[in-house]
């Protein structure tokens, strides 16, 4: 199920992505009116950890609170960094190699901002998203220490 939370006229939109993410429908969402950029980074599952095959990462999360932290995030970048836009997904269960785990997209009038924003959100969100992630490699299972 995905869930869809909007304010500040559409300015941020958060989806919780439990089964896929499409990174282009979410930052086709973003109202880019007065934008002379967009930033996007978009996170995927790595192949390899060290020597070993990556096989999956498999995502809990704390669902309830997901989109309000990101919410939150979403808007101290707005205020921070005078941003028009911002657009965040991130999956929950099981991820493959090369699928995507989370996307980010800022919309600004200018490229500083929204570089600078854009690199704020994904650090933000990795201390303070209610996630937690277990790599699972041909070596075995391991639960990945600390958020997101």
């Amino acid at each position: 199920m995905r869930s869809l939370r909007s304010c500040m006229g559409g300015r941020i939109i958060i989806e919780e992505a439990p089964n896929a993410l499409d990174e282009t429908a979410l930052k086709n969402k973003l109202p880019l009116d007065g934008c002379g950029a967009v930033v996007s980074f978009l996170g995927i599952t790595r192949g390899m950890e060290g020597d070993a095959e990556v096989l999956r990462l498999e995502f809990d999360a704390w669902q309830q609170q997901l989109t309000p932290v990101l919410h939150g995030l979403a808007e101290q970048a707005i205020d921070a960094f005078g941003v028009h836009c911002v657009a965040m997904a991130h999956r929950i269960g099981s991820v493959g190699p090369q699928e995507p785990i989370v996307a980010i997209h800022v919309g600004s009038a200018h490229r500083k901002a929204a570089f600078k924003a854009c690199e704020w959100l994904i650090d933000e969100l990795k201390k303070q998203a209610p996630l937690w992630k277990k790599e699972v490699t041909s070596e075995g299972a391991t639960w990945k220490a600390g958020l997101g």
